[in-house]
C-alpha cells in the first residue's frame, strides 16, 4: 500500500489515507462504512502491527473500488503532508554511507578520505519536518552554504532492540523519501546536529510504501535536481552499510520504536562536493525521489532571525 497523511480542506483535520490511482481513500471513513474503527493517523496505523495493515488492506479488496460516499478523494484536490507530520523522536541519520560520498566528502568537510568501519550516526529533531511542497528555509544570518542530500527513509514498524541482521527487515514497516537538508558552515567541533537539525531540515514525503510492496530496497534508484538540473543520481545497491546492518546496530545500543525513522545516507554529488561548490538560495527549487516510491518538490525561501 502506498499510505499518505492528508488534509481535504485547509481547515480539515490530518487524516490517514491510502492511494489507489489517482485517488486518496480516507482510511477512517473506510473502516466506518464495513463497521470497523481504522486509525485516522500514521502513527496509528503502524502501532496496530500487521494486523492493522491486514485490516485495511482487506476493507480495500471487499470495497473493490465502490468506496463509500465521501471516502475517496482526488488525490489533486488535497494538500499531502508528511506521512508522519510529527516524529515521537528524533530521526536517525546516516553519514557517509555511499562509497564516493565518503570521497567527495574528504576533500571539502573535513571528514576522514578511510571508509568508516561502523556506521556515522547523527539526528534530526522532529521539527525539521516538512510534507511535500512545504518551504524549505534558509536564514542568511545562519548559513550561507545549505545542502541537498537524497535519501531513502526506512520506518521501523516493530520494536528492535539488540536485533541480528538476520531478522531486522522483520522490525521494518515501510520506506519514503527524505531529503536531508544540511548548512555545511554550521557544524560545530564536528558535532553535526546544529547543521542537520535546523527547522524544515528534513522535507519528508510523499507517501509510506509498505515493506511488503518493495522486494528488494537494495536496489532502488534515487535522484535529485535543483531547478530542473540533475544533481544526484544513484542507487542504494551502493550503500556501504546495508539497511539490516543499520538497524541491527542502532538497536544494539539504542531501541528503535514503532513509528521511528532512519535515513539511509545520500550519495555522491552534494553541493559541498561540487567544483566550484554549489549551495541553496531562495527561490531554487530541490525535487527529490526514490524509484517506487515517489519524488517529492521543495522551494527554498528565505528567512529573518525574527520570522
Amino acid at each position: 500500500m502506498k499510505l499518505v497523511t492528508f488534509r481535504a480542506s485547509v481547515e480539515a483535520s490530518a487524516r490517514l489515507g491510502v492511494v489507489q490511482s489517482d485517488q486518496v481513500i480516507d482510511v477512517g471513513l473506510l473502516g466506518a462504512a464495513f463497521g470497523e474503527e481504522f486509525p485516522t493517523s500514521m502513527l496509528d496505523l503502524i502501532d496496530l502491527g500487521p494486523a492493522g495493515l491486514a485490516a485495511v488492506e482487506d476493507a480495500l479488496v471487499e470495497a473493490d473500488g465502490r468506496w463509500p460516499i465521501g471516502s475517496a478523494l482526488p488525490i489533486q484536490n488535497v494538500t499531502l503532508l508528511a506521512p508522519i507530520p510529527r516524529p515521537r523522536k528524533n530521526i536517525f541519520g546516516i553519514g557517509l554511507n555511499y562509497v564516493e560520498h565518503v570521497a567527495e566528502s574528504s576533500k571539502s568537510l573535513d571528514t576522514s578520505k578511510d571508509l568508516p568501519t561502523q556506521p556515522v550516526i547523527f539526528s534530526k529533531p522532529p521539527t525539521t519536518v516538512i510534507g511535500p511542497g512545504a518551504a524549505i528555509e534558509h536564514n542568511k544570518a545562519l548559513t550561507q552554504q545549505l545542502d541537498w542530500e537524497v535519501e531513502l527513509a526506512v520506518i521501523i514498524g516493530r520494536t528492535a532492540r539488540k536485533v541480528g541482521e538476520d531478522t531486522a527487515m522483520s522490525h521494518v514497516f515501510g520506506y519514503s523519501v527524505m531529503i536531508d537538508i544540511s548548512a555545511r558552515d554550521n557544524r560545530r567541533a564536528g558535532q553535526w546536529i546544529y547543521s542537520k537539525g535546523q527547522d524544515t531540515f528534513a522535507p519528508f514525503g510523499p507517501c509510506i510504501v509498505t515493506a511488503d510492496e518493495i522486494d528488494d530496497p537494495q536496489g532502488l534508484d534515487l535522484w535529485l535536481t535543483v531547478n530542473g538540473v540533475e544533481k544526484q543520481r544513484s542507487n542504494t545497491r551502493h550503500m556501504l552499510f546495508k539497511i539490516p546492518t543499520l538497524i541491527s546496530d542502532i538497536s544494539m545500543g539504542m531501541t528503535l520504536e514503532p513509528g521511528d525513522i532512519i535515513a539511509t545516507g545520500t550519495p555522491e554529488g552534494v553541493g559541498a562536493g561540487r567544483t566550484p561548490q554549489e549551495w541553496l538560495w531562495p527561490g531554487d527549487v530541490v525535487v527529490a525521489c526514490v524509484e517506487g516510491i515517489g519524488k517529492i518538490r521543495h522551494p527554498v525561501v528565505a528567512i529573518s532571525a525574527e520570522d
